[in-house]
This record gives structure tokens, C-alpha cells and sequence, in this order.
């Protein structure tokens, strides 16, 4: 079995969903900044260095990179847990 990064990583640390935050959508912890607008700025040719530069409460590389490194499989496991609480 190989071992992947997000089984290190609490993913509450990473992303959040709350209902009374960005009315529910999938954020960086901690932040209102919804998580569609880093794949949004990756499409667009942008680089994660100006994607921090516009929204500095998303903490350094490590939040960005453990969420690209979650994708698909950690998101699938978010989603399931987000809707067995609900």
C-alpha cells in the first residue's frame, strides 16, 4: 500500500465547510476564501504566488499544496463525512 500525504494531514486543517461560511462552499480553513478559486486561478495561467498575493489569509504553500495533493480522493472523503453529519 502506498502511503499518501493527506493520511498525515487533518483535513480540518486544510478545508472547511460550514454552512454560515460562504454559504457552505468548500473553503481553506480558516478563511472565507472558497477553494474553487484556486483551481479557478490554476486554469487561468495564474500562479499559486499571485493566487497568496490576493488572498493572504489562506496560509502559505503547505495549505495549497496539501489540497491540490487531497484532490480527488480526500474531497470524496470530506463530502462523505459532510454527509453522514448531516
Amino acid at each position: 500500500m502506498v502511503e499518501t500525504r493527506h493520511n498525515a494531514i487533518e483535513l480540518g486543517k486544510v478545508v472547511s465547510r460550514d454552512p454560515e461560511v460562504h454559504s457552505g462552499d468548500l473553503v481553506f480553513a480558516g478563511t472565507r476564501v472558497p477553494v474553487d478559486t484556486l483551481v479557478d486561478y490554476l486554469k487561468a495561467d495564474h500562479s499559486i504566488e499571485e493566487f497568496l498575493i490576493d488572498f493572504p489569509s489562506v496560509e502559505r504553500r503547505w495549505q495549497i499544496e496539501s489540497y491540490l495533493d487531497l484532490l480527488p480522493d480526500g474531497l470524496d472523503r470530506l463530502r462523505a463525512q459532510g454527509e453522514s453529519t448531516s
